[in-house]
């Protein structure tokens, strides 16, 4: 089971990867667009799949991003 989530996610990287070349090439409006909405698809399906398959470090990551910034003291 993990080594088949495993495989699924390294496919979304390898697509995300492959979308994101495709966006430094010349490209229609409608092509941009296209792949755009593909790409968006791709890392939500990842981020999805990531979270399901490392549920406690999605979590501690996701705390992590919660919390404010410790104010940055200046050294006067």
């Amino acid at each position: 089971m993990i080594d088949e989530k495993l495989a699924r996610l390294r496919t979304h990287r390898d697509n995300i990867d492959r979308y994101r070349r495709l966006l430094k090439t010349r490209l229609t409006e409608l092509e941009q667009q296209y792949i755009e909405n593909r790409l968006f698809e791709e890392q939500s399906a990842l981020e999805r799949l990531a979270a399901s398959t490392f549920p406690l470090t999605s979590q501690a990551l996701e705390q992590h991003s919660h919390r404010p910034e410790p104010p940055i003291s200046s050294a006067a």
